[in-house]
């Protein structure tokens, strides 16, 4: 059996990283609440993000100097020390990559704008494994691989390996039934979604170019925030002209905020609340910590002029509208957690995280509407957000329509 890690030295060095970012981050905010409460305004007003002056901010200024001086200390330390404790690496356990996966997603491009060894690199895998992609190491690693590619990608704090739950995994089932060879990206998804999708549609035409058999067809499935990623590959990809597009003949969305996550909404209303007092905008801060990934599921936002041009926490920040591919057949399946359709004017509740109408690309404003065919819209009842990877019924739906 192979000998698997919960945690590996670089690990160390990451979370060490974190730990002083989050010293600094910490006293910075103290700062902040500290000269807004001593210049004592009245309880709804302006704030200020101004450093302390005076010997007050010397302290402050000490404590972060330090702070940032130990940090660096420890970093260099662990620099030095973990090629030695790390030449032969064993593989990652599942605990770690739920943990590395969750982590990413909540902080994901902090991670990466740090370069901390916490960040996952975008990469595409087989039962957990990094593929080579070139055509001698994709034979080697794909036991007879088909023409026929089903690409899965995973939502918001997941990783490839949730596609298998309860025993199920929807790439390998449908591999045996329908003769696709699964491939499942491996993604940082706490990064901006349109960034995400810039590097899928660039690993993709690698692929593709290598892949060591003649392409007959090309499936993607895009559970949650995955189905945003290949949506805005979509885009990027033909924009640069990449050929891959011109393989790609499915699109499946399981659960995908096409119109945006309620919770995400709430979420930035709390930043609203707090800033509107001054003894409180401090801790606004802390409501903005969560990754750029989470407020693109605001509005189910895909592009990169979506959030460049603008503060991605602003209330009123809207999103481009960006139609489906052409000459691709695509699906939507939303679930509700209710037993039924609460009326005949149809399914007001969905699975917890996404509404129903959001997962099939409905909205009000008719230039937002993804105008998904209902022959190609499917509804599940009685089910959760995550039941979307190994439900009986989805799978069926699935098989369906790939087959």
């Amino acid at each position: 059996m192979t000998k698997q890690s919960h945690i590996r030295p670089a690990d160390v060095r990451g979370y060490s990283r974190l730990a002083i970012d989050a010293t600094l981050g910490l006293a910075r905010l103290v700062e902040t609440m500290h000269h807004n409460i001593s210049r004592m305004p009245g309880p709804i007003g302006k704030h200020t993000r101004e450093p302390t002056k005076g010997i007050t901010g010397l302290v402050y200024r000490t404590i972060q100097g330090t702070t940032r001086l130990v940090g660096s200390g420890i970093d260099a330390l662990l620099a030095q020390l973990v090629p030695l404790l790390d030449q032969k690496p064993a593989s990652s356990s599942g605990q770690r990559e739920a943990v590395l996966a969750a982590l990413n997603g909540v902080l994901g491009d902090h991670l990466a704008a740090s370069a901390n060894p916490l960040a996952i690199p975008m990469q595409l895998r087989r039962n957990g494994h990094p593929l080579t992609l070139t055509s001698p190491d994709l034979a080697a690693s794909i036991p007879k691989p088909s023409g026929k590619i089903l690409v899965l990608l995973h939502g918001l704090c997941m990783n490839d390996l949730k596609w298998r739950r309860h025993g199920h995994d929807h790439g390998e089932a449908l591999g045996r039934a329908a003769g696709f060879t699964p491939v499942y990206l491996h993604y940082n998804s706490g990064q901006h979604v349109s960034g995400n999708g810039h590097g899928f549609a660039d690993i993709m035409e690698a692929l593709l170019h290598e892949w060591p058999v003649p392409v007959e067809k090309l499936v993607i499935i895009g559970h949650s925030m995955g189905g945003l990623v290949a949506r805005s590959a979509c885009h990027y990809a033909r924009l640069a002209g990449h050929k891959w597009l011109t393989h790609l003949r499915q699109m499946v969305f399981l659960g995908t905020p096409h119109q945006g996550a309620p919770l995400e909404r709430g979420g930035n209303w709390v930043n609203v609340i707090l800033e509107l007092s001054p003894y409180t905008a401090a801790l606004a801060s802390l409501a903005k910590i969560r990754s750029a990934g989470i407020t693109d599921l605001r509005h189910g936002s895909i592009l990169d002029e979506d959030w460049q041009h603008g503060d991605r926490f602003a209330h009123s920040r809207k999103k481009i509208p960006v139609p489906l591919p052409e000459g691709v057949d695509c699906y939507a399946i939303g679930v509700s957690i209710a037993k039924a359709p609460v009326d005949s004017g149809g399914p007001s509740m969905g699975d917890g995280l996404i509404p129903i109408r959001s997962a099939l690309g409905q909205h009000t404003d008719k230039r937002q509407r993804l105008n998904i065919p209902e022959s190609q819209q499917w509804v599940g009842y009685g089910m959760h957000h995550l039941d979307l990877l190994d439900n009986a019924e989805v799978y069926a739906q699935l098989r369906k329509w790939l087959s």
